[in-house]
């Protein structure tokens, strides 16, 4: 089975795209085998449509909160949501997920998934720091164009199947130090030393999801890189790699909303 890792940017471009790290199982180690990283969403969308079989995790969240989507009278099963989402602009997004959090008390201004507590995720809904409600926009609607399967979540070509990732989940069971930044200016020896810590307990196992990783070459730049988006795709392709060694048990989700979806490993 191939396994991918895919570090999403809802704005990709030649500065930065989207990272897709692939591997695949060998006894029980990850071996690491590309990077690659897409400039655009054409190359993207077709970067989907390639046959399978493969299992993907994917640095994005899949769905908003049930809370907020009630509350705005949305479509309440994830294809319809995912297709109201395209009838929408970032702008108008904003402006209703704003006007939901202003009228909530101080404290309890964001809703959340049941998943983003176990995950420390930030809210699905959040569009400033980071602005992950433009990347699932971006991208989860993309996914169900695409008829991949999600498991728990939508039906689609069994060949091809798409998890929910976050990086920053296995990245903190390391270390609670920064690691990357896009600004240069802060991407510091402090931070590289916190992706070298990141990359040895990989190649060690030392992780809750115990899998081993075999980087080969791609080491050094994966400690290189001060944004850490090939890492970040990296860490993603650990969970998928879990999830496909639980593909009997339901690539070891547990039972969840439909339509809020699940951060795999969470």
């Amino acid at each position: 089975m191939k396994l991918h890792g895919v570090d999403f940017t809802s704005t990709p471009s030649r500065r930065k795209g989207i990272t897709i790290a692939s591997g695949q199982m060998q006894a029980d180690v990850l071996r690491l085998e590309s990077l690659q990283t897409l400039s655009d969403f054409t190359a993207f969308d077709s970067w989907l449509m390639q046959a399978g079989p493969w299992l993907a995790g994917f640095d994005l969240p899949f769905s908003l909160p049930r809370e907020l989507v009630e509350h705005l009278h949305w479509p309440s099963n994830w294809p319809d949501l995912m297709r109201h989402l395209q009838t929408q602009t970032r702008a108008e997004l904003r402006l209703q997920f704003k006007a939901f959090c202003d009228a909530r008390a101080v404290g309890n201004k964001f809703a959340h998934r049941a998943t983003d507590i176990p995950a420390g995720s930030s809210p699905s809904m959040k569009w400033v720091n980071p602005p992950v409600a433009y990347m699932l926009h971006a991208g989860a609607p993309r996914l169900l164009d695409a008829g991949v399967s999600i498991p728990g979540m939508y039906e689609g070509d069994p060949q091809r199947i798409a998890l929910e990732a976050y990086p920053g989940m296995v990245a903190r069971s390391i270390t609670k130090a920064s690691y990357k930044s896009d600004d240069k200016s802060k991407q510091t020896p402090e931070r590289q030393q916190a992706r070298e810590l990141i990359v040895t307990a990989l190649e060690a196992g030392t992780t809750p999801w115990k899998i081993k990783l075999d980087l080969g070459r791609y080491k050094t730049g994966l400690i290189a890189d001060g944004s850490a988006d090939l890492l970040d795709a990296v860490l993603c392709m650990l969970l998928a790699a879990w999830a496909w060694q639980r593909r009997e048990d339901n690539y070891g989700l547990p039972e969840f909303d439909a339509l809020e979806g699940w951060i795999v490993g969470a």
